[in-house]
């Protein structure tokens, strides 16, 4: 005797699945944020640390070396979900743009072929599609990641660098005129909110003169 379901047994296994996938979905986005906040964490970390390894004091050479600490910047993370991006650089060429050139990107620690970049940052000569990128970093593809707003972390852009100590300094690099400005040095925490396409957030905190970096309870 063949065995099937009835129609009342389809209609719950229907019903049954339409509540799992309203559960599960928004829990599935709700991880996208949160796997993109612990990555950026990761990144910020990896930043601060290539600043205390790679001290760039060097006045012999170049009198305007506090403009070459490394740093994490963001592009394009103003509202559009597939172009918000981020690189890690170190602005040690030129004149000092504020923009990353790609021999200024660090190198990917967990994939050497690879550079600290997500494409599409200021006159940044690799692009999202090119294998040197680490597709990643496009957190607007990878994580819909739509924008990205920061509070009490400068007004010069979206970005943060660190100096020798591992402490966090505000704004554009570029626009220093001396190793240490006034304020420049982060003053409160400051807060990386980052915003997905369902207007969902969660923030990055770093905090002023530790430097710590952790994702908010």
């Amino acid at each position: 005797m063949k065995k099937a379901f009835t129609l009342l047994e389809l209609v719950l296994v229907i019903v049954v699945v339409g509540i799992l996938s309203v559960v599960i979905v928004p829990r599935l986005h709700d991880n996208n944020l949160r796997k993109a906040a612990e990555q950026i964490v990761f990144h910020l970390k990896y930043t601060q640390h290539l600043a205390m390894m790679d001290n760039r004091f060097d006045p012999s050479h170049d009198n305007k070396w506090y403009r070459t600490r490394w740093q994490l910047l963001f592009s394009n993370c103003g509202g559009t979900k597939d172009t918000c991006a981020y690189s890690v650089f170190s602005d040690w060429t030129g004149h000092h743009t504020g923009n990353p050139d790609a021999q200024e990107l660090a190198v990917n620690p967990l994939n050497h072929g690879q550079l600290l970049s997500g494409g599409m940052s200021g006159n940044l000569l690799i692009k999202y599609n090119q294998k040197e990128a680490t597709k990643s970093l496009n957190i607007g593809q990878k994580y819909q990641i739509k924008k990205v707003r920061m509070h009490h972390c400068g007004s010069s852009g979206k970005r943060i660098a660190f100096d020798y100590l591992g402490r966090p300094i505000m704004g554009n690099q570029a626009t220093m005129t001396r190793q240490y400005q006034s304020g420049r040095l982060l003053q409160q925490t400051c807060e990386m909110i980052l915003i997905n396409k369902d207007d969902k957030q969660i923030t990055i905190l770093i905090e002023p003169e530790t430097g710590y970096i952790h994702v908010k309870e």
